[in-house]
């Protein structure tokens, strides 16, 4: 049976497939994270990831393993936190935000769990523009938002993975790449990426919408969105593609677009943050009934 040092180093690895940080999320030494992997890979008897000078990736077995165990942490984990609510009979007020609409469909149902146990708690969800980035968190208008990772700003926590999906290109119709099966990052070459301005960091814009192929053929940048109806429209229009989530297909279908997969794209993550001096007994509860753990 699994220690629970060794089921977080292992979700949180192959969260990060970083050791650094993954030790630096953990509170441990990198060594540690190694050695705690290592242990683990002898007792199911075949590498997990695949370690290289640059890049750490999980192995069939490792993304299989992570599909089954992820689900159970979380219940766990939102069990925990569910019975540390009711014990604490949580007050106050938190304001929640997201941008993905699936991310809404979390946090509603996260609030109305928390709402039914503590009804003195006043919970509000609402919706960023894309263009906002997490600025929402730092002028105060919200306590926590669902965001798609990577957020890495000094002065916000980010929690662990809430829930991932695979990327796709959004196409005109009638564009000569609609009718493939699938598309790789070279593809993007020549095209304009639809992408957001405004309070959204460089790291994060250059993660998503990349400048360039993996062989570092340019890609262009098409019209500005500040939203994704705007985005939506723009593809429709003709006037460039825009990368986005494969569920994007179900929750924003329009006539005239094509949803197609990126099959050599790394998956979406999404999760929390929140701002890193913000700390109340609503928040963690919040966070944990959400995802597998709380600040």
């Amino acid at each position: 049976m699994l220690e629970r040092y060794e089921l977080e180093a292992f979700l949180t690895l192959a969260e990060e497939l970083h050791f650094g940080r993954t030790a630096e999320r953990l509170g441990v030494t990198t060594g540690r994270v190694s050695q705690t992997v290592k242990r683990l890979e002898r007792r199911v008897g075949t590498p997990l990831f695949t370690r290289t000078s640059r890049s750490v990736r999980l192995t069939p077995v490792g993304r299989r393993l992570h599909e089954d165990l992820l689900p159970a942490y979380r219940q766990l984990c939102a069990a925990v936190e569910r019975a540390t609510a009711a014990g604490h009979g949580l007050q106050g007020r938190l304001r929640a935000g997201f941008g993905a609409p699936w991310g809404g469909e979390l946090l509603t149902a996260a609030a109305d769990a928390l709402l039914a146990l503590h009804p003195a708690c006043e919970i509000t969800v609402r919706e960023v523009p894309l263009d906002e980035g997490v600025r929402p968190l730092r002028d105060g208008t919200l306590d926590v938002q669902f965001v798609a990772f990577p957020v890495r700003e000094p002065d916000l926590t980010t929690g662990p993975v809430v829930t991932t999906d695979d990327r796709v290109l959004l196409l005109p119709s009638s564009h000569p790449l609609a009718g493939r099966p699938s598309l790789g990052l070279e593809d993007l070459a020549g095209l304009e990426l639809i992408a957001p301005e405004g309070a959204v960091p460089d790291y994060w814009t250059d993660h998503h919408y990349p400048r360039t192929t993996p062989s570092g053929a340019p890609v262009g940048r098409g019209p500005a969105a500040a939203t994704w109806q705007e985005v939506l429209s723009h593809v429709s229009a003709g006037r460039g593609v825009a990368p986005g989530a494969a569920r994007g297909a179900v929750y924003h279908p329009r006539p005239g677009i094509a949803y197609v997969p990126l099959r050599d794209a790394p998956p979406l993550a999404y999760g929390l943050a929140w701002p890193t001096t913000a700390d109340s007994d609503l928040l963690r509860a919040f966070v944990g009934a959400v995802g597998p753990a709380g600040p």
